[in-house]
């Protein structure tokens, strides 16, 4: 997949392309359908599908005090949209001279100069240009004025939700991950290179992999069964590793430190330093709790451990009566 950034002046100029925009947090289920819908259309039209996305989130530009905590860094994003089979990725940078944009000149300048938009596929909900002024409708003139094709991106749904960041947003803050997953078409997942600890829980009989956090609101908080990718397992390659993970700031150690992802692999001895783990969450335990010292802290991490072991053993004897 090609990647852009920047002006559109460096992104190769105006070659014809099937296109469509969006934020495409988390790459739901819903974003999954869109681009499948622009893939489909690029083929048909021997075009290139192209994506138009934003950094940093104009929420995150407008009211960064508020701004909704992200489920995929861009660098997640890019790669979810290649597997997705998105030939172009424009990242658009969203600063206060793209926010004054009116709406003709981003269809003007962005789409059709810019990426060759031949083919646009957009929500009936989806808003653009300065103060959000253009919608729908306006693009439909649009797309007859500047001569490109515009199709209607039909609602998504999952038992009558509709499927958004959002959802997926609420669902995680309620301790709910497998709802999460459904409507993410995957666990959720915090990836990141292990990196150096304080060691107490080899201390604690539970040695952790410590995945610093980007700064900045974390959409999960608390104590959870997980997978993680990425541990090395030789010329066999990789598997998913089960274990236990905590996110929090770790109260009964530290006075206000910062948010934290800990994850303790079941039976692994090796040494992870360096090496980029995807920790996918498969279900809540609990919140984390402060306790009134170390021994009552390793009883707690005991416990979650067996709760986490039960977990897999119930899922693996699932899968053999599935096989049966």
């Amino acid at each position: 997949m090609r990647i852009t950034h920047g002006s559109l002046a460096a992104s190769g100029g105006a070659a014809r392309s099937a296109l469509t925009i969006g934020n495409f947090d988390g790459v739901h289920r819903g974003h999954q359908a869109m681009l499948a819908r622009v893939k489909q259309a690029a083929l048909e039209r021997g075009l290139p599908a192209c994506v138009l996305t934003f950094e940093p989130h104009p929420r995150e530009f407008f009211t960064p005090a508020e701004a909704p905590a992200r489920l995929t860094p861009m660098h997640i994003k890019l790669e979810l949209l290649e597997a997705a089979g998105i030939d172009h990725a424009h990242v658009a940078r969203f600063n206060a001279q793209f926010a004054l944009l009116s709406p003709e000149r981003f269809v003007e300048e962005v789409l059709v100069n810019g990426l060759g938009c031949a083919w646009l596929l957009a929500g009936r909900d989806f808003r653009y240009g300065a103060k959000r002024a253009g919608d729908f409708a306006a693009l439909e003139s649009a797309a007859a004025r500047h001569g490109f094709t515009l199709e209607p991106m039909p609602e998504v749904t999952l038992a009558g939700e509709r499927i958004s960041s959002s959802a997926v947003r609420a669902a995680l803050a309620a301790g709910e991950v497998e709802r999460a997953a459904s409507l993410l078409g995957r666990p959720f997942a915090i990836s990141g290179h292990v990196a150096h600890g304080d060691k107490l829980g080899r201390e604690l009989g539970f040695a952790t992999a410590n995945i610093p956090l980007e700064p900045g609101r974390v959409p999960v908080h608390g104590i959870f069964v997980v997978e993680a990718v990425g541990v090395e397992e030789g010329a066999q390659g990789t598997k998913p590793w089960p274990g236990v993970a905590s996110v929090g700031a770790r109260p009964t150690v530290k006075a206000n430190g910062a948010t934290v992802l800990e994850v303790h692999l079941f039976d692994f001895a090796g040494e992870l330093y360096g090496q980029r783990l995807e920790v996918g969450f498969l279900a809540k335990l609990r919140e984390e709790e402060k306790y009134p010292g170390l021994d009552a802290l390793r009883a707690a991490i005991a416990r979650d451990v067996a709760r986490a072991r039960e977990f897999f053993a119930k899922r693996a004897h699932g899968r053999l009566q599935e096989n049966a």
